[in-house]
């Protein structure tokens, strides 16, 4: 496998960075150290791939300008402004 075949934009750190917002970055980068460190252990590598692709679901809803919005809703559970995750995402309640 070449670097750029590794390189899939979805779980580019860098990538990830470009669209969090910048108050998100220091969170984002302390899991990343993190998830590399625990990465050494060839059982444990999985992890880092989940944890970017994690944090890339959370840079696009953090940089959507209607989101805090929404999760203000959420919070107060005024369910009319925003839609539930299990209602769009299969296999959520598992």
């Amino acid at each position: 496998m070449t670097a750029d075949q590794m390189r899939d934009a979805v779980h580019d750190p860098a990538e990830i960075l470009r669209i969090l917002p910048e108050a998100w970055h220091e969170p984002f980068l302390s899991d990343h150290r993190s998830a590399l460190d625990a990465a050494h252990e060839v059982w444990r590598f999985r992890q880092l791939r989940d944890l970017l692709h994690t944090w890339r679901l959370r840079a696009l809803a953090l940089a959507d300008p209607g989101f805090e919005r929404a999760a203000q809703a959420a919070r107060e559970g005024r369910s009319k402004e925003f839609v539930p995750a299990g209602q769009i995402i299969p296999g959520w309640h598992e």
